[in-house]
């Protein structure tokens, strides 16, 4: 095992000189999921004005166990006019707070009749009163790049009126798929012939890391098919990604082809499950190097391959870091399980409790048993040459996306 690498080795040596794509400017509306290349600042005050938090009277505290005139009615959207000391305003939430006016009490607090509004006496300063700029004040930052553009993001951009931002490009995705026994969905299986379970899986995982995928298809067991098509596919992207073809069998030709072809820059992972993974690169178009990253055919492999290093590198591509690392859990472990000399990742369920948080670990770990995965919200490192005991504690990184 000596010659096995260690994952921060290979996420080094994945990242060295990645750099985001040239910013593109883009329509709000069509933003969603895309990276703020530029930092923004607010404009206006959020909220613009002070405003009534709930359908109520709006008055002067001091007033505050008398029986006032009601002087004006306050919609939401309607100018409010000043308010004289010894008078009320009926207001409805979201209402402007007339000039005069220091605090809100709520509708079912109040006795009316004959246009007289009986008010309770314990009525403080500022009460259910939105002060203006409580959210944002202009001037203050807004969205800081590297942002993701999710709905509460976009949302605070509506707020302040803005309708065009400067993102990061998604970037390219070549996913190819190698073995001849793989066979796509809706086709008849011939013996020894398996479905290609990892390319729907790798998609939807891409594509929510940012990627967009330009090219998607299989790889002939052959060395000069494989060679043509790792050649064609980095010249239509920014990131090419193979499963399988990259261990030491007779019909593994990934590796050897990336190697004639380019530069394998790290092989084989002292981790479990994923050990034959594959870095490298590839020549692109006007000279440019495209990254490599052969993931191993098993699909758990693949899954645990692609949250650990897809998912950065995706983030540094788009110069997002909330993507470079995944949120680290300490949980009490419900299992026990011994490692030799690799690192192994468990696929692990995480409980939220008074006492804490519990990882239940799915209760088989081969790197075959995609269902695994289907339930798994966290991986569970456990440390090589080491011996973990229910209750014990582990470090769980949770599976999220931002």
């Amino acid at each position: 095992m000596a010659e096995l690498q260690s994952i921060d080795t290979a996420l080094a040596a994945l990242l060295r000189d990645v750099a985001p794509a040239a910013a593109e400017p883009l329509p709000c509306d069509e933003a969603a999921g895309r990276v703020l290349a530029e930092s923004l600042d607010a404009r206006l005050d959020v909220p613009a004005f002070d405003n009534s938090a709930m359908d109520g009277y709006a008055l002067h505290h001091q007033d505050a166990g008398k029986r006032l005139p009601i002087a004006q009615r306050i919609a939401a959207g309607v100018p409010a006019r000043p308010l004289a000391p010894g008078k009320c305003a009926r207001i409805f939430t979201g209402g402007e707070i007339p000039p005069g006016a220091d605090c809100v009490v709520m509708q079912e607090r109040v006795d009316v009749a004959a246009n007289l509004a009986a008010i309770p006496t314990d009525i403080p300063e500022g009460d259910n009163i939105r002060r203006r700029g409580r959210d944002v004040a202009a001037g203050d930052r807004l969205l800081a790049a590297g942002e993701r553009l999710e709905a509460a993001a976009l949302g605070h951009l509506a707020g302040q009126g803005i309708t065009e931002v400067v993102v990061r490009p998604r970037p390219k995705v070549a996913l190819l798929s190698t073995g001849d026994e793989i066979v796509d969905p809706g086709q008849p299986l011939a013996a020894g012939q398996i479905y290609n379970s990892n390319r729907p899986m790798l998609k939807r995982l891409l594509e929510r890391f940012g990627a967009t995928l330009t090219l998607v298809t299989s790889i002939p067991d052959d060395p000069t098919g494989t060679r043509e098509t790792l050649k064609a596919a980095a010249l239509q992207a920014d990131l090419v990604i193979s499963t399988g073809g990259v261990s030491v069998g007779e019909e593994d030709h990934v590796k050897a082809a990336l190697e004639s072809l380019g530069q394998l820059d790290l092989w084989r992972l002292a981790i479990r499950p994923g050990k034959p993974l594959a870095l490298g690169r590839l020549p692109g178009p006007d000279g440019q190097q495209v990254r490599f990253v052969g993931l191993p055919g098993n699909p758990v492999s693949c899954f645990v391959g692609a949250w650990l290093f897809l998912r950065p590198l995706l983030g540094a591509l788009q110069g997002c870091p909330s993507l470079a690392h995944l949120p680290c859990l300490r949980a009490r472990a419900d299992f026990s399980t011994s490692t030799g000399p690799r690192r192994h990742y468990m696929r692990v369920r995480l409980e939220f409790g008074r006492e804490g948080i519990v990882a239940r670990a799915f209760r088989d770990q081969n790197s075959g048993v995609l269902s695994s995965c289907i339930n798994a919200d966290a991986l569970a490192v456990i440390p090589a040459e080491s011996r973990i005991e229910p209750g014990d504690d582990v470090d769980c990184l949770w599976l999220r996306v931002d």
